[in-house]
């Protein structure tokens, strides 16, 4: 009597790879576009219509200008993984496990300081002083109603319980737009800062893609302006 043969182990799923959660300012992107249409109409025309060494000055001036509007307005960005910070800076990218980030401040910019006491500023998440006090009129104002008349238990509660409607007040305390990425990423710091996925070194590259046709547009332009 024959013993039937073991069967393999069936093949197990793929873990599925979930994408980094991007964080980008939409004004500098706007602002890009729009910097970038004046500069290419402009340049464009002084290169078609320009006279002697004027179409040599306007492309050497493109070659300069569309790299640094590109570096500080649509190339930053910051990706939230769950293993690491990687931060697109104008002209470095850097990436920050969780575990090397000592903490993540907010004042008159966002950064991220890492253990070794390096610091790097978050440009993509700009602050904006403006959405701050605006938030923190809008807290006042709505802890002024809580607490004041019917605002606790009356109508104003009635209207706080409305699920979904206009009127409903938003729960914890109203922060501006940048604040509270911060606060979202100072959440994924401390849940992923001690797994051991979250480690290793921090890795920084110079953005030599946007150095090099820049520090060539330079070079040109300061050459045809001295001959």
């Amino acid at each position: 009597m024959t013993t039937p043969e073991p069967q393999p182990p069936a093949p197990q799923p793929p873990v599925p790879e979930y994408k980094d959660r991007v964080h980008r300012s939409a004004a500098g992107i706007a602002a890009g576009v729009l910097l970038l249409a004046i500069a290419c109409w402009l340049g464009i025309d002084a290169i078609v219509a320009g006279e002697g060494s004027t179409p040599w000055r306007a492309l050497a001036a493109l070659l300069l200008v569309v790299p640094l509007v590109i570096a500080f307005t649509l190339r930053p960005a910051v990706y939230v993984g769950d293993d690491r910070l990687r931060i697109r800076n104008p002209f470095r990218i850097i990436v920050l496990p969780w575990g090397q980030i000592d903490a993540l401040r907010s004042g008159y910019s966002n950064e991220a300081l890492t253990k070794s006491g390096a610091k790097f500023q978050l440009w993509a998440i700009p602050v904006s002083l403006r959405a701050r006090n605006k938030a923190a009129r809008q807290e006042a104002r709505r802890s002024g109603q809580g607490g004041a008349g019917f605002g606790g238990g009356g109508l104003g509660g009635g209207r706080a319980g409305l699920s979904g409607g206009r009127g409903a007040v938003p729960d914890g305390p109203v922060r501006a737009e940048s604040d509270q990425v911060m606060d979202d990423l100072r959440e994924v710091l401390e849940a992923r800062r001690a797994e051991k996925p979250a480690q290793g070194e921090v890795a920084v590259r110079w953005a030599y893609e946007i150095l090099a046709p820049a520090g060539a547009g330079a070079v040109l332009l300061a050459v045809l302006l001295a001959v």
